[in-house]
């Protein structure tokens, strides 16, 4: 929350007082390179966010940095047949000029492969040891027996146990959201090999989450159910409500941070104790460098006055290791601040699918900044319009060329380009003098409200709202000329049309002042042409920024039409990427699976049966409940396929069923069985069903 009390024409609001900011953007791992998806979730947000603190003249560090530790790392390594080292060195600097060619503006983009946060790191995790936060155990988890290598949690896939999505990962459903552990996974097969791993003992330092559920319940149940976004809030009351388990805070890895301890040789701490304290580490490199003290960033003040406020923005599968386990990680610790908020959003779709870095998917941010040279306010823009605050959101090239033809163009750059030329037509370039009348104050006083709205907004993290109220100030501005009509009016009375202008001035300028923190550059071309000198947020809602006789430069176009052969080709673009994907899954098929015997199959009991009664399951939108006739009896059966299939649609089909499945309690309702699927290359569900209806029960052999 601001950290001021902001005081405005229309109306009052009163935010905690803070001293300073801590904002963190999550670390993107650096295995590959940035797409819009990552920019729309983490970053364009936060850097819109430090950019407005910065324009009211708050403190602010904003740090960031390259994620090198964990499995992910690893696998790119294996797939480029190169080694960690390589991969993280060369992927951090494409990824660190991609920002800054950006503009989003870090204070320091760091490296967890850095001496200081490797030493941050372990003396973290050396001060829960001694304190006794950790359980030590010996547990079973997965080891691949043809790598001959324990296998961390993202190097283990299989069916989730919450959702029955196919391809959930060990750690994290990415499907539903769930946090998991990889034992609890249906058929879990290694990523490495393609073969069911093993279970092996090995021993590892667990961190007690259950430990710390009343303390989370009272902080962040209690505490934060006004204040946080509905999406995270919501996410965290299931986690908490199902229960937290201690988790294991080390991993038997090659490739991470050593664990501090003796005879822990080949354990490594786990990426999600390492990757957030990297947030620290990162803020100590900065604060160094800036000649500041790290700890007023991070650490309690003896006087409450003077803390920072700490915020995290994150895409929705980070939820559960900012919201929770870091946050249990800093209150074990106990020195340490908590996050004042967490305002995660959703996910960003493209041209009607999910986004896909394996399928060449996306939009590289990379190549937009080539291709597309001197527009990053134009893609800033339409990704906070469209940005997944509270759900899934799509991009698609249309949209992106409606947006920036019909508003960046038609109304914020048109407004903005016809005050300047008027001025310079009618008044050699300077600013004329004003003389208010009747509709100027009416504009004048709408011109006051705009401050207040858009901070409200910004401070709620509502950035499309607050990026819509800018795009009405422009709007107000081109309804103010054309009822008007200066072009029309100098012909009669030269001083109402000084007034005019004079006005229509102001609103551009309070414009450059209030699009800084969303649209950067444009901001500064604005100023530029008016000869601003401060463009403190404190002046905005005025008009009299710009003061009368001050020269007026000649105009610049602000922004230039997407014409349709440049959006053709990147849809064209696209299209090759799914026909290249096609070509390859003609020849590429999953790895066939570990053998089985003659009577491990036959232990498998599939039949055929018809679903008299299908139904949605209250408060998810993953599962369906189907009765189903299995020739032998009516059971009940879920099924997490409500985004593939309709409740109508699956009445009256025939499908096939694995009978003798356990059963298990899902969402509180017994399901007795699975309905057989098989899973498209686009992640699409499609029953297997005999390609004739026969009679229910019949076996599958």
């Amino acid at each position: 929350m601001l950290s001021n009390i902001s005081i405005f024409a229309e109306k009052k609001f009163v935010q905690k007082e803070f001293k300073r900011y801590t904002v963190t953007s999550a670390l993107p791992y650096a295995n590959g390179p940035l797409h819009i998806g990552h920019i729309a979730g983490a970053y364009l947000p936060a850097d819109t966010y430090v950019r407005y603190l910065r324009t009211r003249g708050k403190e602010v560090a904003y740090v960031c940095g390259s994620d090198e530790h964990g499995a992910a790392i690893t696998l790119r390594a294996k797939k480029e047949g190169t080694t960690p080292q390589q991969i993280i060195d060369k992927y951090h600097q494409i990824n660190k000029d991609t920002f800054e060619r950006f503009g989003i503006s870090f204070d320091m983009y760091h490296r967890t492969s850095e001496q200081i946060h490797h030493k941050t790191s372990q003396e973290f995790f050396l001060n829960l040891y001694e304190k006794g936060e950790f359980t030590e155990k010996e547990s079973e988890q997965f080891y691949d027996e043809e790598y001959k290598q324990f296998l961390a949690d993202r190097y283990v896939t299989g069916t989730c146990p919450k959702c029955s999505h196919p391809a959930a990962y060990g750690d994290q459903c990415e499907k539903c959201g769930s946090s998991l552990n990889a034992t609890e996974l249906i058929n879990p097969v290694s990523t490495l090999s393609g073969k069911t791993p093993v279970l092996r003992t090995t021993k590892h330092w667990y961190l007690p989450l259950d430990k710390y559920q009343p303390w989370l319940e009272k902080w962040l149940i209690e505490g934060k159910k006004e204040q946080w976004k509905t999406n995270v809030y919501g996410q965290c009351s299931s986690w908490l409500k199902e229960g937290l388990q201690p988790r294991a805070m080390t991993r038997d890895l090659d490739w991470g941070v050593d664990v501090p301890l003796p005879k822990a040789e080949g354990k490594k701490l786990y990426v999600w104790l390492d990757a957030p304290i990297g947030y620290i580490s990162a803020t100590k490199d900065w604060a160094k460098a800036n000649n500041k003290n790290w700890e007023d960033f991070w650490k309690k003040q003896a006087n409450e006055d003077d803390e920072s406020c700490l915020i995290h923005f994150i895409g929705k599968d980070n939820i559960v290791f900012h919201c929770i386990i870091f946050p249990a990680i800093l209150h074990a610790h106990g020195e340490y601040i908590l996050p004042e908020n967490v305002p995660a959003n959703e996910f960003l779709n493209l041209e009607g699918e999910k986004i896909s870095t394996s399928r060449n998917w996306a939009v590289w941010l990379h190549e937009y900044l080539d291709e597309f040279p001197g527009k990053e306010d134009e893609l800033r823009y339409v990704l906070t319009s469209i940005a997944p605050e509270t759900k899934d959101s799509e991009f698609t090239w249309k949209d992106y060329q409606a947006r920036v033809n019909n508003e960046l163009v038609a109304i914020f750059g048109n407004f903005v380009n016809r005050a300047v030329v008027l001025t310079h037509k009618y008044f050699d370039g300077q600013l004329p003098a004003a003389s208010w009348e009747g509709v100027d104050n009416q504009v004048i006083k709408e011109l006051e409200t705009y401050p207040s709205k858009i901070s409200e907004s910004i401070e709620k993290y509502r950035f499309r709202e607050a990026l819509a109220h800018l795009m009405d100030l422009a709007r107000l501005g081109n309804k103010y000329l054309a009822d008007t009509e200066p072009w029309k009016l100098i012909k009669t009375d030269e001083k109402r049309t000084a007034t005019i202008l004079n006005v229509a001035l102001q609103i551009a300028a309070n414009l450059s002042v209030l699009c800084k923190p969303f649209l950067p550059r444009t901001s500064e071309k604005i100023a530029t042409m008016l000869n601003m000198d401060d463009e403190n947020w404190d002046n905005a809602g005025k008009a009299d920024i710009l003061l009368a006789g001050q020269n007026i430069e000649k105009p610049t176009l602000l922004f230039e039409k997407i014409e349709d052969k440049l959006v053709e080709e990147q849809v064209e673009k696209l299209q090759k990427s799914n026909s290249d994907n096609q070509k390859a899954e003609d020849v590429e098929v999953a790895p066939q699976k570990s053998e089985v015997t003659f009577d491990d199959f036959m232990k498998m009991d599939m039949r055929t049966g018809t679903i008299l009664e299908a139904e949605a399951v209250p408060k998810s939108n993953k599962l369906l409940k189907f009765k189903v006739d299995t020739g032998i009896d009516t059971r009940t059966i879920l099924s997490g396929i409500a985004k593939h299939y309709s409740p109508e649609e699956m009445v009256g089909k025939q499908v096939t069923i694995l009978m003798n499945l356990a059963p298990r309690k899902i969402m509180g309702i017994e399901s007795q069985g699975m309905i057989l699927m098989a899973e498209d290359h686009d992640g699409k569900l499609r029953l297997i069903q005999p390609n004739e209806v026969t009679q229910n029960g019949m076996g599958i052999s």
